[in-house]
């Protein structure tokens, strides 16, 4: 068998082991799914203008203690000064609504 060593620097080392060429395919697979990754798109999220307005409105809510204190006032006035009416047949129906409500009438 004759074996050309004219050109060794210029030619591929070739491989006879068999656990070599294993090896060697490996590799070559690990890069190329390394490479193949590297150009794949990177995942993101994006948020809705309507998820962020109802966000704004969530935490005003829960920063807010749901009373209009001016509104308190005023009737606080009113029933100071005697000045402060009852509708005594609007108050009978809601106290009737609500216990209906209530017991599911």
């Amino acid at each position: 068998m004759a074996i050309n060593i004219n050109n060794l620097q210029n030619t591929p080392q070739v491989k006879t082991d068999k656990n070599d060429q294993l090896v060697q395919r490996q590799q070559t697979t690990v890069q190329q799914n390394v490479g193949s990754q590297a150009m794949q798109k990177q995942d993101s999220v994006s948020i809705t203008p309507q998820a962020q307005q109802f966000s704004k409105l969530q935490e005003k809510a829960s920063n807010s203690s749901g009373i209009d204190q001016e509104k308190v006032d005023k009737i606080k006035q009113a029933i100071a000064e005697g000045k402060y009416k009852i509708n005594v047949e609007q108050l009978a129906k809601r106290i009737m609504q609500f216990e209906g409500d209530l017991f599911d009438r």
